[in-house]
């Protein structure tokens, strides 16, 4: 791969990093309800699924995902539901007291349950497959394709840790500027409210033709 074609290929795929999506959005909500350092780690879950994503577009898997219908809908629909009922979740949350916003040693209720949540609304859109399916191509060298998929398989997921961060620390900022429970309140039901309306986004998403 020549310099030129990787150096375009850095800022198309940040600002793929950078979109604001359902998983984004849990690294905002995270990052105000349990820190940045929590919600980072908790990311991980997110980079697995995406590893796992790359390894089956650069396959060919990928394709057939895309192809089947029947596939298609019962990932759509469960990551859809998954999400309405995150959602859900964040709307009856009550807001952490204004002592435990305070205290550092307000931990999250479970590391693994954050990191398989972010796995799973992750893996429940299929569309993300997408990403890796047809825009990776334009970029890959068939001379090299493996060695060249690697690579942009990798920085792919070394920008999303930068996306993630960026996200948990404005929903850090987000908590401070709050400071108070009843605008942590309100943070929970406009999160909840934006991840119900991911949800059914998800729900009526067309599969792309094949």
């Amino acid at each position: 791969m020549t310099l030129s074609t990787y150096l375009l290929f850095l800022p198309a795929c940040f600002a793929i990093n950078m979109a604001f999506g359902p998983n984004n959005l849990l690294s905002v909500t995270n990052g105000a309800r349990h820190g940045v350092s929590p919600a980072v780690i908790a990311a991980g879950g997110r980079l697995a699924a995406f590893a796992i994503m790359i390894a089956i577009a650069g396959l060919g898997m990928g394709a057939v995902l895309v192809a089947s219908e029947l596939a298609f809908d019962v990932i759509k629909y469960i990551g859809a539901a998954y999400l309405v009922w995150i959602g859900i979740r964040l709307l009856r949350a009550p807001a952490p007291a204004a002592e435990a916003q305070a205290s550092d040693a307000a931990a999250p209720p479970s590391m693994r349950a954050l990191v398989r949540q972010e796995f799973t609304v992750a893996a429940g859109n299929p569309k993300a497959i997408l990403v890796f399916t047809a825009f990776f191509p334009q970029f890959v060298v068939p001379g090299a394709y493996a060695t060249s998929y690697l690579l942009l398989g990798t920085t792919f997921l070394l920008l999303e840790v930068v996306a993630i961060a960026l996200y948990a620390m404005l929903g850090a900022r987000m908590r401070r500027l709050a400071n108070g429970s009843r605008a942590m309140r309100w943070f929970n039901k406009v999160s909840g409210s934006m991840m119900v309306g991911f949800g059914l986004l998800l729900a009526f998403t067309r599969r792309p033709a094949a």
